[in-house]
């Protein structure tokens, strides 16, 4: 079987990808390893940013996020027993961002592209990918119980750091840099109407913690805690208590509810470069990872395939391949943006295990001047609601 672009990994990257370029006409195949039923449970992200949303309306993918996505104008920065709110859109000339749920991203992309009959395998194991550099790399998989084969112009893999088109750039070629954080988050789930109506983020002296949201019903909630931190030895008491010291607000009440989830995520910061060798091309997480505090790496995922569908459409309708030449450090430049914002929000917000008294009062010299200055506060506000892509 042969294809114009063959696509690995059916996670948000890949689906919006496979939207994108089937609906410009483009012929494409995506294989994920995962069957349906996975894919569309896989918990991650919930914050969208302005131009994924914008994606999203694009690739015709929005009516749900639309009708039931949270709007959020603002975030709500703690500490010391103060609270500070960034205000997106008198900041960003009117960006914001959505609360709206990885799932729910997925669930859709996989309905209308299922419902336009476009080519989306589930239970595609990818064993390799060859031939990145010649005119027709070669994809070989497992399906349905047969060794299959499948030849394309392009590859694109969205298949994440561990998958296997990273391995089709040499490692000659291939660069890795990569930060890991000396603490992890223990994120919850709780079945309880948020106690907010935008997110908060805190930095205490007992570590940093997260109130988000799902819906209107469902709270998602997160504590910084050592890594290797074993959720069960938490008693949901004990998770509500230090979230409640965490938060601590005169005047303010952390409501509780069964909690439903628990997960601990490390932290940790990855990119590789080039996104690009010969036909084969990085996108989302098989590019870069980022710490979730920023939360940047759905939408920097998101913003890779609309810049490689816009290189794609071109090469198909003018035979021009000079955006796809430009791809990878068109990315490069915004990844590495998004990862220095990950960085400053993680380690202005959380608390090293070996912190000194000193690197607390300069945390606490950010978070002031963020709240006393226009001019910080708005650096904040649009690259948390995001940049806008070229």
């Amino acid at each position: 079987m042969h294809t114009t672009v063959g696509i690995i990994g059916g996670g948000p990257a890949g689906l919006l990808l496979s939207r994108l370029l089937h609906r410009a006409g483009v012929d494409c195949v995506l294989l994920e390893s995962r069957e349906r039923a996975y894919v569309e449970q896989r918990q991650r992200a919930g914050i969208l940013e302005q131009s994924t949303v914008d994606a999203l309306r694009e690739a015709g993918a929005a009516e749900r996020l639309d009708a039931e996505g949270l709007v959020h104008d603002g975030v709500e920065l703690r500490w010391e027993g103060r609270a500070h709110r960034i205000d997106f859109p008198s900041l960003t000339d009117g960006r914001r961002v959505w609360v709206y749920a990885q799932t729910e991203v997925v669930k859709d992309l996989i309905a209308l592209q299922l419902a336009d009959g476009a080519a989306v395998h589930f239970g595609a194991e990818v064993r390799s990918v060859e031939g990145a550099d010649t005119d027709h790399p070669t994809v070989r998989y497992a399906h349905d119980g047969l060794d299959k084969t499948l030849t394309c112009d392009y590859v694109v893999g969205c298949d994440g750091f561990h998958g296997v088109t990273r391995a089709a750039v040499p490692e000659g070629v291939r660069r890795t840099f990569e930060r890991v954080y000396p603490y992890s988050w223990f994120g919850i789930l709780a079945d309880v109407a948020p106690s907010c109506d935008e997110l908060i983020y805190a930095h205490s002296s007992r570590g940093f913690a997260l109130h988000s949201m799902r819906s209107p019903e469902v709270s998602r909630m997160y504590l910084q805690v050592p890594n290797g931190t074993d959720p069960a030895d938490w008693s949901d008491e004990q998770i509500w208590d230090e979230l409640d010291a965490r938060f601590a607000l005169d005047g303010w009440k952390l409501e509780r509810g069964p909690i439903t989830s628990r997960s601990v995520l490390p932290m940790r910061s990855s990119v590789t470069e080039p996104m690009r060798y010969g036909r084969v091309f990085l996108a989302g997480d098989a590019a870069h990872i980022v710490p979730p505090t920023g939360a940047k790496g759905l939408n920097l995922a998101a913003a890779d395939v609309v810049v490689l569908s816009r290189a794609l459409v071109r090469r198909h309708r003018t035979g021009a391949t000079d955006l796809l030449d430009a791809y990878s450090d068109t990315c490069l430049r915004r990844v590495w943006r998004a990862e220095h914002f990950s960085y400053f929000m993680t380690t202005t917000l959380h608390t090293d295990p070996d912190q000194s008294p000193f690197d607390t009062r300069l945390q606490i010299s950010q978070l002031d001047r963020i709240a006393a200055s226009p001019h910080a506060a708005a650096e904040l506000a649009m690259n948390y609601a995001g940049l806008p892509l070229p």
